[in-house]
Formats: C-alpha cells, structure tokens, sequence
C-alpha cells in the first residue's frame, strides 16, 4: 500500500493542508484527507478540494499534439518542443515582444517562476501575463498604492479575534468553505456580526445579520458615502491617521456628499450610517471579485484600505482583507516577474532590473522595464499584429477572458502553444499542445492568501506521455537560450533556492524558508528573513507601525465615480453580473460537468414576468453587444430586479462580458455589461458551450 504524504489542496487560495495516497496500481489520486499537523487548516478540508483532488472528471491530455491540417494529432516531445523552439525563434528575431506569454495561479512558485525567467529573461517579452490579473490586480494595485506592499497585512490568526466581518463583493461561503467556517464560527460568538454588501442575496448574504444589496458597480461610491459619513460624524482615529497615514485631507476633500452617494448606490443614508457603525467594532473587511473586476477596481479596493485606515481598524483582529481566488495566486504576484520582479522588485527600478539580471547571467538590456499591458491589452495586440506566438500555460482564456469571441479570433490568428493538464476550449485552437502533471503528480511549493508558503508533494507518477510544467519550461528554454537552464532537467529544491536569493532583503522575502524547514514546519508565512521567523501581521510591531513607503507611512488614495462602462439602455436594458457557483472550478476543464448543458441565468420573478413572450419553456437568449447565448432562466428573489446572473464557470458566459479594463491594473470589467433577452430560434442548434450559432451578434 502507498504511503500518506502531506501536501497542500489546490482547490482554492485558502491552502488546506492535506494527507494524500497514490494508487497502489497505475497512475492518480486514491486517498485525501485533512492533515491535523498543518499550522494554517489544522485538519480541516472542504468536500470539493478532496473530490476535485482524488476524482477530476475532465478530459486528461495524455501525450503531445501537434495540428496538421485541420486535426491535432499525436506527435513526440522533441518534435512538439522543436516546432516551439523554432516559432518562438523566429518570432523574437522580428521582435523580443512577438512572443506572448500567459501563465496561472495554478503552477507551483518554481514553475511559475521559471516562466517568468524564460518569458523575461530569455525571450526578453513585455507580453507576459498571467490569469491572476483577472481577478486580483486591482487589489494588488491598492495594496500598493496603501502600503508600498502587495498582499494583506492579516493573517488567519485575526478572524476568531475580530467582532466585525464585513464582506464585500465576496462570496467566500461558495469560494472559501473553510475560511468562512472560521468566519461565521467567530461572526456566532456573542456581540459579533456578519455584515455583507453584494447586489445578490448570495449564499454568504443569505447568512449574514446585515446585507446591503447596492446597486451593481458602485462599490467605491458607497464606499466614499460611508467614509465620509465618519468625518461628518467624527469617528475618525486621529491618533492612527496622524501618527501614521499620509493624504487624509486630500482624501476628505474628494469626498461626495453623502445623501448624493448613498442615491447613487442605491441604498439609503440610514444604511450607510449601518455600514460606518460596523467599524466602530474591530472590524475584517474582507472583498473580492465584486470590488476587483471594474473598471475601477483599484480605486473601490482603496477606498476600502482607506475605511480601515481611517477607523484605525489596523492591527490584531482587523484590517483589510482582498480574497484570493486560485490556489497560488499570491505565489504568482511573488515569484513570477509578472507585475514584479522577484519579491516584488519594483519594474521601475533599475537598481532591481540589473539585480535580477545578474542573478539570471542575462544581459540587463534584455528585461522588459515596464511590466506590459496585461492580458486583455495582449489580445488587443495580436488583434493588431504584433505577436505572431502565443504560449498558454495552465490558464484556458478561450472561456476565461472576457469577450471570448474576439480571443478566439485572436489565438486563431498566432502559432499557439497550450501547455495544460485537460482538454479545453483553449486546446481546440492550439498549433502544439504539451501535457503538463496536475495537483498529486506534481512536487514544488505554492503559497496561499496569508503568505503561507507550503509543500506540493507530488504522490503519483504520470503516464510516460505527461510531463511536469517545470521540466517543459526548462527543456523549451534550453533550446531557446542555452545560458538560461543547466543542461540537466531542474531540480524544484534548486529553484526554490533561486527565488530565495531574489526575495531576500525584499518585501515578500522567503529567504528562511528552505525544503528542508517545510518538511518539518509544513507550511510558513512570509515574510521569513530567517530560518527561525515568519511574518505575522505586517507593518506592526509591539504598537507601533512602519510602511514600506518613502516615509513609512500608509497613504490614503482618492478616486472619483465615473459610472458603468457599458450602462444599460433602451437597446440593452437589463444589466449582467456573474460570479462562483458553489462545486463548479473555474472554467470547468477540471470536473467537466459545466459544458454539457445550457448555462442557467438567474433573474428576479419580477423581471422575468415582463419577458414571458420571449421565453420558449423557459429558455430564452441572452444578448450583449458582443455575442448571443441560449440560456434557461431560473426565477430568483436574491436576484435585483433589472438584472441576471450568470456563473462564471460555463465557457460561454465570458462571450457576453465586457473587455473594458481599470487603467491602474489591467484588471476587466467582467461583473457588469448591458444585456437583453430575445426570443430562442428553436430551429438554430445550441454548439457545446451553449451558444446559438446563428444568434445575433449586437451590433446595433
């Protein structure tokens, strides 16, 4: 019988830890519990970590392919990383930015890592990316523009010590199911409370003693009513915001008038004074997609720091808190040189430029000095002809970018290289597709939502024709640039060594943690300067708080509500937002139950019954500017009138979205686009994803 080894779930961004056990015969997953020696979970573990772990029901990818003529066809791995090497080649002798890059939360921090050494380092492209700005650069840009620092200074310690849970554009309760056990474990106790703001009664809102349903987009508004509710009313932390904030008077000198703002959000001026006596209380204030995904995501996720900030809701038992939503998302913003260089380097400083340089043997001119235009601004480039190659890995943007039907196109017209564990959406379009191992198969480290970095041990082997992301981005790189890898298949303790070295002295830095600690420890939250620390919560010390800023301070930011980018209208009159379903993952490659049928959009009794000639045994077409999908309403009082609401893990949903982006952090607009219903042509086929094939495109 094979042995329990620890390991970590990489089902969401919570880090569970978890005991696994291989099958006695062949290859997989056969045995996942709970590990009650792990410092963050304690043995707790959600049933769908341990289902989607033991029992994927997608379509594994299992040997390599390669398109001739119109099929993908099996081909070997040094034909398919030898037609790869040779387009990329040729791409860069064009152009260093002719090759686009797009990788995952979902690759250990090695693996990740590695891409960004090949992307930055040896191909020299600004075009790299990864799935993670899809859902948390706007937080990560606020984290920045508060504290000089990404990532939240809160840890899991501060749940059960805080009074106050407020939720905003979360829905941790389908997202998160072990940290919110802990959340509404601590919300029950005694003189606690759970206060939730999200338009939709979700499965967290439903739990919760308050919740505000806003108008959909207009979370920094609200946001700015309740701040400036607390100045009028003089609850406001002096002490705090003297001794160690900076812009505050710039702050509430931008700030509307209240009864305008709460009008604008829909909710009335008793509500917001509800919301400003929430932070009274120690308070968590936790957000999510709801704030991230707009177009201006940075400046609600500010506006969020900035009601902590204000409050003096900093320290044990509260503060902000933005939920990460992939399991190594935070691994990615550490170790990837996508928005930063290791250890978050700044991009704009040559000093860290040139230190990178010299810890990969690369000449400094070769780095990128600006990070790029981030995922959709990548799309908008091949779109225009300056990339002729693109190379996905672990990340399916042809479901899970917004306006799919222009991304489709787009990887269409680029050599395109799909480097994944399951068939996909992305895959149909690939010119060579490379198999990659999945969560049991696969040794490294990844790091969750409060910086705890942990082990990914690997407790099956793979078919011969399946190969690990580390090894295939080291072999594709040594055919590239030579200097880059050794000429031995890398070893992840030695990888993990390199980024070590690149954070230390940093931010993030993980330069006392080593293989050899995680094997005893488990897991440790940076940042870890040495064998013996580990971060807690940061900026904080015995009381007393320093930043990493020019002058240690954190500093209040402003923004100003410019409205929805694609309002409704006569034309498109209804407004679309989407989110998690509880059980579905991500796009649905992985537990393949989301394609088969027609997609299911929520909607209020009462919007519905003004669109009843318009629905076919109650299935009818939703149509945006952008595409047209049949979907089956589902009637729903958690639904605002005026609305629906699709989840995000059908891969036709993102045909109706909206690619407008926040300017700040490249992040789109996926929560709000203008839709409206039309009658079904029931003699049109719906194609596997659920879109009419002959539907109307909205080009009104």
């Amino acid at each position: 019988m094979t042995q329990w080894k620890p390991t970590v779930c990489m089902r969401c961004a919570v880090g569970c830890g978890q005991l696994q056990r291989g099958v006695d015969e062949g290859f997989g997953v056969d045995e996942v519990q709970g590990n009650h020696r792990h410092p963050g979970t304690a043995g707790l573990a959600c049933e769908r970590g341990i289902r989607e772990t033991k029992n994927p029901d997608g379509e594994w990818l299992t040997e390599p392919l390669i398109r001739r003529g119109d099929r993908l066809q099996p081909t070997t791995w040094d034909t398919a990383l030898g037609t790869v090497a040779a387009e990329f080649l040729q791409a860069t002798a064009e152009g260093t930015d002719n090759v686009a890059v797009l990788g995952s939360g979902q690759q250990t921090n090695e693996a990740a890592y590695a891409l960004g050494k090949l992307a930055r380092g040896g191909l020299g492209t600004r075009h790299f990316d990864a799935n993670t700005t899809l859902c948390m650069a706007s937080a990560v840009t606020a984290y920045y523009r508060a504290f000089g620092s990404d990532a939240p200074p809160c840890t899991y310690d501060d749940i059960p010590a805080a009074e106050t849970h407020v939720v905003w554009g979360a829905n941790p309760a389908a997202a998160h199911p072990v940290l919110y056990r802990w959340l509404r474990n601590s919300a029950g106790e005694d003189g606690c409370r759970l206060v939730v703001v999200d338009p939709v009664e979700s499965e967290t809102a439903a739990d919760a003693d308050r919740h505000v349903g806003l108008e959909p987009g207009t979370d920094l508004v609200l946001a700015q009513a309740v701040l400036a509710r607390l100045v009028e009313t003089d609850r406001i932390d002096r002490e705090f915001v003297d001794s160690y904030t900076d812009g505050f008077e710039a702050l509430t000198d931008s700030l509307p008038d209240v009864e305008a703002a709460a009008a604008t959000a829909g909710v009335s001026v008793e509500t917001v004074d509800e919301l400003a006596a929430a932070f009274e209380d120690p308070t968590l204030l936790y957000w999510g997609m709801g704030v991230n995904q707009s177009t201006q995501g940075t400046g609600a996720a500010g506006m969020l720091i900035n009601l902590c900030l204000a409050t003096g809701n900093m320290g044990p038992g509260s503060g902000p808190f933005s939920l990460t939503g992939q399991a190594n998302s935070m691994g990615t913003r550490v170790c990837s040189s996508k928005g930063t260089w290791p250890g978050h380097r700044d991009f704009a400083d040559p000093a860290h430029r040139e230190a990178v340089a010299d810890a990969w043997d690369v000449p400094v001119e070769r780095l990128p000095d600006d990070p790029g235009p981030g995922p959709v601004g990548i799309v908008d480039k091949i779109n225009r002809g300056h990339v002729d190659a693109c190379w996905t890995v672990a990340t399916n943007p042809a479901a899970g970018m917004p306006d799919t039907t222009n991304v489709r196109r787009a990887l269409d017209d680029v050599f395109l290289v799909v480097q994944d564990a399951f068939r996909s959406e992305t895959v149909e379009h690939a010119d060579v597709v490379l198999p990659a191992a999945t969560w049991g198969e696969t040794t490294g480290t990844v790091t969750n939502m409060e910086r705890r970095v942990a082990k990914l041990t690997a407790v099956s082997d793979v078919p011969d024709g399946v190969r690990q992301d580390l090894d295939i981005i080291a072999d594709l790189g040594n055919r590239i640039r030579p200097e880059l890898f050794g000429p031995t298949p890398p070893n992840p303790r030695d990888v993990f060594d390199e980024i070590r070295d690149l954070t230390a002295g940093t931010p993030a830095d993980c330069s006392g943690i080593t293989y050899d600690r995680l094997a005893e420890d488990l897991a440790v939250r940076w940042p870890a300067p040495d064998a013996d620390s580990e971060g807690g919560y940061r900026y904080h010390d015995d009381g007393s708080w320093s930043f990493p800023t020019d002058d240690g301070t954190a500093t209040f930011s402003t923004a100003t509500y410019e409205g929805l980018p694609e309002p409704t209208d006569s034309a498109y009159p209804l407004l679309l937002t989407t989110g998690r379903r509880p059980g579905a993952y991500n796009t649905g490659v992985r537990n393949g139950d989301t394609t088969a049928e027609v997609p299911k959009a929520r909607i209020h009794p009462e919007t519905a019954g003004q669109y009843v000639e318009l629905l076919d045994r109650g299935r009818t077409v939703v149509a945006s500017r952008r595409a047209s999908v049949t979907v089956d309403l589902v009637p729903d009082d958690g639904i605002p009138p005026g609305a629906l609401w699709i989840d995000i893990h059908h891969p036709s949903v993102n045909e109706l979205t909206l690619p407008a982006i926040d300017p700040e952090s490249n992040e789109p607009n996926y929560k709000q686009c203008a839709v409206r219903l039309e009658s079904p042509d029931t003699s049109s086929p719906v194609t596997r994803s659920g879109v009419v094939t002959t539907g109307r495109l909205g080009n009104d």
